[in-house]
Order: structure tokens, then C-alpha cells, then sequence
């Protein structure tokens, strides 16, 4: 018999409860229990557990937002996604995004054997099965990358989109530096890596921005619902900031959570700049039919050849049929005659039309994005790509093509 065995006869198992990281907050007649937790850990779970068992909890909070929450509770809940519709209002991208975080946290499955939030989980389930109410007190993930992406310059908004395609493109084992990120209990300060650590508006819309919404979401409940005892279960890393707050917020809990949601605008100059550099292209390519109508021609040559094709070669890369390619390189030279209507919408119609996505591609769709080469199998993902990448060849072929045009000019 080891050491260990003997120990654990003498003295038995080591408490769960032991060396966890637990604070209490006392506001008016309500005590909150703060436990920090790490989103990869059974000892984590094991906490959540015990101290549920152990102490009386009127209500308990956890760190999700309403979607995520219903992501967890029901897998089946990806079925129910109509694509179309995803596209057509314009939420490609933060479905990509999604999926990109959701492909960071099945290679963290897979290399500990432990669910990303399964802690939260457990929360939740132990309230259910108790009539315990439960509080879901996290920002929407979509608010939050949409706060994040507009409150920084153009580099960190590339560290954003790298940390994303880092999430999906890297097949290597979670680095050691992520993982201490994740024991002290952050997902997305995780997954955009240095980023968060260098950029003070990054951080402060990942992590502190979220400290103070959990808070004012606990004190929102604390009104609505009288409570005597509260559990709330947040990964380590916001447990002293949630707890600050607590302490220190004064303004009204659903005014300053109402601020904290609102999307900031986007910036207007790029699309200030767009418009102008269609008029300039307009302009041009009026001048030089006044010129020459061969200047004139070549022009609405390069025009269409420069846009439709990048465009058309954009939705080929994403793996779109044929017809989906040739409505990318038909709809792209017409962006000036419908603007804020990106030629993705219409290459990523006809992908959807044409290859409607099967029940498999549901069933799959977390286990293919967290590879690669995945996101090219799945109808779902493909057809995201051939979104994007439409998008993304259009706008190159924009600027190619005007500053072809402008220069014929001299």
C-alpha cells in the first residue's frame, strides 16, 4: 500500500473545499458566496458540488449568458439554427467567431478529458434539482467581441481576428500559458492570448467591463428577488473584481447594465472612405469615356474583372459550388447599386440553397471546426467561409480596381 493510500485511510479524502478560492460579500440582508473557479478543472467541479451540499443557497448564479446557458442545457440546440436567416441578417461572422471559440474549447476536452465550464454546469444542474433558482449573470458573448472589436485600433482588432483563426487553425496542445490563464478561470482572456495582457480597452472589455456587469446582475436579482444567501460561480480570474464591484458600485444596477450592453457604433470613417472611393472610381470611369470610350471601357473592364473576380475567387477558396462562385462574380461588380448588401450575402445564398445543410452537418459541427480542414467538410462552416471569404475578395478587388482606374486618369 503507498503513502498515499495510507494517508487516505488515516485522514480521508482531501476536502474539495480546500485551498479554493472563496470570498463573501454582504449587501443589506444578502450574503453572496463568490466562489472562483477554473474552467478546466475537476477540482472545480468538485467544489461547486461540495459547497452546495453544505451550505443553504436561496439562489445561485453562474457565469453564462442566456445562450450559452441554453447551448449547455440542450445540444440539440445547433439544429435549430436557420442558416439563411444567420446570413441575411448579417451574424456570419459572429457565428464564425463562436465557432471558433467553441473549436478552442473542444482541444481543451480533448487534451484534459474535462469539459470547458463543466463546473457551471454542475452549478446549474444542483440548483435545478434543488428548485434553486438560477442566475445568469454573464454579458452576451456576441456583446462582448462586438465591445471588444470597436473599442481598439486596427492592430489589437487583428490581434482579435488571429487570436480567432489561432483557435481554429493551431492543432497543437493548449500552450502552458493559456492553461494558467484558464486555472485562473477565463475563456476569452484566453483565447485572445497577449492581447488581452497588452491592450488596457481589450482587457477592459473581456474582463473588467464583465466584473461590473455580473455585479450589477446580481444586485438587478437581489431587488427583483429578496434572497437571504446567494452562490455565485465565476472563473477565478473575475472573483476580485466581482468582488470590488460589489463593494463599490453605487449607480443603479439596470441602468449601468443597460450601458454596458449597448454596442458601441462603428466607426464611420471606413465607410466614409468606401463611398468616396466609389464615387472617385465613378468619376473616372466617366471622364475617360469622355476621353476615349476604349479608356472608358477598359475601365468598366478592370471594374468588373477586379471585383467579380476576387469575389467569385473568394467564394471558390471557401469551398462554394459553382453557381455560388458565379453569383459572387456577378453580384460584386454591383456593390455601388446596393450598398450595405455585401456580395457574400448572395454567393452564401446559393451555397445554402444549393447544399442544404443535413442533419450529420449539426450533429458534427463542433467536432469538424475544431480542426481545420473541418470547416471545408461541414455544410455549415463552409458555407460561413464562402461568406466571408466572398466578402473579403470583393473588398480587395475594390481597391485594386479603383486605384487601376485612378491611375489610368494620369
Amino acid at each position: 500500500m503507498t503513502t498515499e493510500q495510507h494517508r487516505a485511510e488515516e485522514f480521508g479524502p482531501p476536502d474539495p473545499l480546500q485551498d479554493q478560492p472563496i470570498r463573501r460579500v454582504t449587501l443589506g440582508d444578502t450574503e453572496f458566496v463568490l466562489l472562483g473557479t477554473a474552467h478546466v478543472s475537476r477540482a472545480s467541479v468538485a467544489a461547486v458540488q461540495a459547497l452546495i451540499e453544505r451550505e443553504p443557497f436561496d439562489a445561485i448564479a453562474v457565469e453564462l449568458d442566456t445562450n450559452r446557458h441554453a447551448s449547455m442545457r440542450d445540444p440539440e440546440l445547433l439544429r435549430k439554427m436557420d442558416l439563411f436567416q444567420v446570413i441575411r441578417q448579417g451574424k456570419a461572422g459572429l457565428v464564425a467567431a463562436n465557432l471558433a471559440l467553441s473549436a478552442f474549447q473542444r482541444r481543451l476536452a480533448e487534451q484534459y478529458g474535462i469539459e470547458a465550464g463543466a463546473e457551471l454546469k454542475a452549478a446549474f444542474e444542483a440548483a435545478e434539482a434543488r428548485a434553486i433558482p438560477v442566475w445568469l449573470i454573464d454579458r452576451d458573448i456576441g456583446v462582448t467581441l462586438k465591445r471588444a472589436y470597436r473599442s481598439v485600433g486596427f492592430w489589437d482588432r487583428m490581434g482579435i481576428i488571429s487570436g480567432l483563426g489561432a483557435s481554429v487553425l493551431s492543432s497543437d496542445e493548449i500552450g502552458e500559458q493559456d492553461i494558467e490563464k484558464l486555472k485562473r478561470g477565463d475563456m476569452l482572456e484566453s483565447a485572445f492570448s497577449e492581447f488581452a495582457r497588452e491592450s488596457e480597452p481589450l482587457y477592459r472589455s473581456l474582463i473588467a467591463e464583465r466584473d461590473a456587469y455580473m455585479a450589477a446582475r446580481l444586485r438587478e436579482e437581489q431587488v427583483k428577488t429578496p434572497v437571504r444567501r446567494v452562490l455565485a460561480v465565476v472563473g477565478a480570474g473575475h472573483l476580485a473584481g466581482l468582488e470590488r464591484e460589489l463593494t463599490e458600485q453605487k449607480q443603479p444596477p439596470v441602468p449601468l447594465r443597460a450601458t454596458l450592453d449597448v454596442v458601441p457604433p462603428g466607426s464611420r470613417w471606413p465607410k466614409w472612405l468606401a463611398l468616396g472611393m466609389f464615387v472617385a472610381i465613378a468619376v473616372a470611369i466617366g471622364l475617360l469615356f469622355k476621353r476615349d470610350a476604349g479608356l472608358g471601357a477598359g475601365a468598366l473592364r478592370d471594374w468588373i474583372l477586379f471585383t467579380g473576380g476576387l469575389a467569385g475567387l473568394g467564394a471558390l477558396l471557401g469551398g462554394g459550388h459553382p453557381l455560388s462562385v458565379l453569383a459572387a462574380a456577378i453580384v460584386a461588380p454591383l456593390k455601388p447599386f446596393r450598398p450595405g448588401i455585401p456580395p457574400g450575402v448572395a454567393s452564401a445564398g446559393v451555397e445554402v440553397w444549393l447544399r442544404k445543410p443535413r442533419v450529420a452537418d449539426f450533429d458534427s459541427l463542433r467536432h469538424d471546426v475544431s480542426v481545420w480542414t473541418g470547416w471545408w467538410k461541414n455544410r455549415i462552416s463552409r458555407t460561413l467561409l464562402v461568406f466571408l471569404l466572398t466578402n473579403f475578395g470583393g473588398m480587395i478587388g475594390v481597391w485594386l480596381a479603383g486605384f487601376r482606374i485612378l491611375k489610368s486618369l494620369a
